[in-house]
């Protein structure tokens, strides 16, 4: 692995770990939201499933090993990695995926979350609906943000156009 792309790896792990920290309360207790959710759709969108995931580990390592996050949070997290990032691999980057990964990824950690806490999930899910509102809003703002900067960089994307990608405005 090249030394930029080490060193892109750790700086995209490092802020998803501390996006992945703050959490900003909702009206209702329980609605809060996470800044990581719409940085980890950029991340995938760019970067791709694979590098995605790899950063997404690395990021919960630090979480766990600095006590941010407990066993739970980091399955929760990593559901919503599978997911959202198996969206972008399966149907390629485009307006609707961009919508619709985080949402998925939520909800299918929430289900997951429910079976091991042995809760409704409709209570978990119904938590988490401002929070999935608000990541699509907000994958709308990063994602083209990071497309940019990481190509005035010189970072290539790993769903390029010619590859099944459409990186058209969102």
């Amino acid at each position: 692995m090249k030394t930029k792309n080490l060193t892109m790896n750790a700086v995209l792990a490092a802020v998803l770990a501390v996006l992945g920290m703050v959490k900003f309360p909702g009206i209702i207790p329980g609605t809060e939201f996470q800044l990581s959710a719409p940085f980890a759709v950029s991340i995938a969108a760019y970067f791709g499933f694979i590098r995605y995931i790899k950063i997404g580990i690395v990021a919960s390592m630090v979480n766990l090993l600095f006590g941010t996050h407990n066993v739970l949070n980091v399955v929760t997290a990593m559901i919503f990695r599978l997911v959202a990032g198996m969206v972008f691999a399966v149907f390629k980057v485009n307006k609707v995926t961009l919508a619709v990964s985080g949402p998925m990824g939520t909800f299918c950690a929430r289900l997951v979350l429910s079976a091991i806490l042995q809760v409704n999930p409709w209570v978990l899910i119904a938590g988490s609906i401002p929070g999935m509102v608000l990541t699509v809003i907000a994958v709308c703002i990063m994602y083209p943000i990071m497309k940019k900067v990481c190509s005035t960089m010189g970072v290539p994307s790993k769903t390029e156009k010619g590859k099944g990608a459409d990186h058209g405005t969102i």
